[in-house]
């Protein structure tokens, strides 16, 4: 299956917090899109592998995205290397995605970041026809996106271009709940960590109510591009009138 779009999450719910509404969008526009999580964040304060694993697919099902799949990389101990590396390459070339997202490139946990260049430097290599990768016993061919764009998380990083996803909003947070076990709050069993509270929702439609009223729309992610954007025509930039 070739897929017009292809998102990474170093943690399952990374995707639905940063660029679900961006997803859907592309969905509701006859895309086809993918998601995959490097790890199964069992370093997480709450929750379990397993649980992490049945919430990620129930919002993969919200999302209507076409496959998710998880490289089951170590969390928090993965690394920038040549083995990881080929695992997405791997990925890469079996999808042949136009469009990569991933992580912020800079973030409050350590792994968003690292995460954010392992992909951005496979996305490149994929493209090496001397890298030799096999999926199900035969060899892939080269394969390298059209663009690499990195969607903000934690900390703001003034973005590069930012999306209308008002339409899509509801759903977005309905896909961030699934994860139960990380933003239920009234959950006491464990321990209440920084984003169980009900105040980091607010700063996930904050975030987005700011970034929706810089182009003059209700809600919008941004994006932050590793090469200028060009288009056609001035026809295809949003209107609006702030």
């Amino acid at each position: 299956m070739k897929l017009d779009i292809l998102a990474f999450g170093v943690h399952p719910d990374d995707v639905e917090l940063g660029c679900a509404g961006t997803i859907m969008a592309a969905i509701d526009q006859g895309k086809k899109v993918g998601v995959v999580d490097l790890t199964r964040g069992e370093l997480g304060t709450r929750g379990t592998p397993t649980t992490r694993t049945q919430e990620a697919a129930a919002a993969a099902k919200i999302m209507g995205v076409d496959v998710r799949e998880n490289l089951d990389m170590a969390d928090g101990f993965f690394a920038n290397d040549e083995a990881h590396q080929r695992k997405i390459i791997a990925l890469i070339r079996k999808y042949q995605p136009d469009i990569i997202l991933a992580n912020a490139p800079e973030d409050r946990h350590p792994d968003h970041g690292r995460s954010a260049k392992l992909v951005s430097d496979a996305a490149f290599l994929s493209g090496l026809r001397k890298i030799e990768t096999v999926h199900d016993g035969a060899s892939q061919q080269a394969w390298r996106p059209a663009y690499t764009f990195h969607y903000i998380q934690d900390r703001f990083i003034q973005p590069s271009f930012v999306i209308d996803i008002t339409k899509y909003m509801d759903r977005k947070i309905e896909a961030v709940l699934a994860y139960g076990t990380q933003f239920n709050s009234a959950d006491t069993s464990e321990p209440q960590t920084y984003i169980s509270s009900p105040q980091f929702l607010e700063t996930v439609k904050a975030r987005a109510l700011m970034l929706g009223k810089r182009i003059g729309v209700g809600y919008a992610e941004g994006y932050i591009t590793e090469k200028i954007i060009g288009f056609s025509n001035f026809d295809a930039i949003i209107k609006h009138t702030t």
